[in-house]
């Protein structure tokens, strides 16, 4: 039995060493790529694995109150499938019109399939299964906790997707859940951002949404109602860019560097988790010092994870040294996840600026090259700025004495949030 103790903690303690002691990479680009040069979309598409698609319609939705209306009404004209993956799905009220609409769709002979996340959508999940499946919907957990699983807990799927009849899909990085609909008390509705999509680029999407359903139930959706032939429906050229950590060095950090270090005038960043890592910070001082403006909008005091705007703040000095442009958002939670740069390519999707999500979390982000949409998303960028409160060094060296002390202590979470 002693042998036994010795030998499990020994793993445990080596399992905690790897996991939070592995060297991230030092990623870097090999030279200088405008971001505006059709070189620049050749090496998105080789390094990102992706193909940019001409010939998409995308409509920017803002907040819940906006979103929520129009993915339930997409589900509510199905014909033929409804396809959803989420990282959050909650019982309340919004989960309830989301159940009820599926398992109307179902009933009516749409085939209707949904993958939630098991930690994600835990406590919810069983009870939104059983009605679900009681209406003839099909349903499936990602990663459910089982013995033979557990060296992947670490691994979510973080995407949030819908795509309705293979013409329609839904982007962003809201959840199902009642703080995106609306104020919970004293708390005001989360503040995030999705997209209606429409043209090529869906069936790109449905494949990132097949792959999560392959994982959980083997099944290989090839119907061809599932994916419907290519058909022009706007002006946007896009990426579906997929990303999952079974090797370590992901598509999303790719694109995201890729795009920051290529920027030529400016780069906008929206995200609810700001922790970049050593080589990230290092990408965005060069960047600064080729004279890009660089800007980001991150939580304020309503932030729903403390610690780690505590860990965020620990590196605000170094940033705000170099140049960077923070705010924090003072009208509640922002858990919009945005990237713009140079006024013509826009990064929307689930990616948080962490490694978390650049390397545990299968993610899912559309990389749109039209100033249209970056017009779009900018004016929302600056209406959020406008609700915030830029961090300057001088108010970040005055926070108090138990954010200075915890701040060291809070350096882990940049590896695995």
């Amino acid at each position: 039995m002693l042998y036994l103790t010795i030998l499990g903690g020994a793993f445990i303690a080596w399992l905690i060493l790897v996991v939070l002691f592995t060297p991230a990479i030092p990623y870097h680009i090999e030279r200088d790529v405008d971001s505006g040069s059709d070189l620049f979309i050749r090496v998105l598409e080789s390094t990102c694995h992706a193909t940019l698609k001409q010939g998409n319609r995308l409509d920017i939705l803002t907040n819940g109150t906006s979103f929520y209306p129009a993915m339930l009404e997409a589900i509510g004209a199905a014909r033929e499938t409804v396809n959803l993956e989420c990282y959050i799905f909650k019982m309340g009220r919004i989960g309830d019109r989301f159940i009820d609409a599926l398992s109307e769709r179902a009933r009516a002979g749409v085939t209707v399939t949904v993958v939630m996340d098991a930690i994600g959508s835990f406590g919810a999940f069983h009870r939104a299964a059983r009605r679900l499946r009681e209406a003839g919907c099909r349903v499936e957990p990602y990663q459910r906790l089982r013995w033979y699983s557990l060296a992947r807990l670490n691994n979510r799927t973080h995407r949030e997707l819908l795509v309705v009849d293979g013409d329609i899909a839904f982007v962003g990085g809201a959840g199902i859940a009642d703080w995106w609909a609306g104020p919970q008390g004293r708390r005001r509705m989360w503040r995030d951002t999705m997209a209606r999509i429409e043209g090529p680029i869906v069936s790109d999407i449905m494949g990132v949404l097949a792959e999560n359903w392959l994982e959980c139930c083997g099944e290989i959706l090839t119907g061809p109602e599932t994916y419907k032939p290519h058909r022009h429906a706007g002006p946007s050229g896009a990426f579906a860019v997929k990303s999952s950590p079974a090797d370590r060095a992901t598509a999303s950090r790719v694109l995201f560097q890729t795009l920051i270090e290529g920027s030529n005038q400016r780069v906008l960043i929206a995200t609810p988790y700001f922790l970049p890592d050593k080589a990230f910070r290092a990408a965005i001082r060069r960047t600064i010092a080729r004279g890009v403006d660089l800007t980001v909008i991150v939580p304020g005091p309503a932030t729903d994870q403390r610690w780690v705007r505590l860990a965020s703040r620990r590196m605000y000095g170094e940033l705000l040294a170099s140049g960077v442009h923070v705010f924090e958002y003072s009208g509640g939670m922002i858990h919009a996840k945005v990237l713009l740069v140079d006024d013509l390519w826009s990064v929307l999707g689930t990616t948080n600026f962490d490694n978390r999500s650049f390397e545990h979390n299968d993610e899912v982000n559309l990389a749109i090259r039209d100033s249209a949409v970056a017009e779009r998303l900018t004016a929302d960028f600056e209406d959020d700025r406008r609700n915030s409160v830029e961090v300057t060094l001088e108010a970040w060296r005055s926070r108090s004495l138990f954010e200075k002390l915890v701040g060291p202590v809070a350096w882990i979470l940049e590896r695995q949030q």
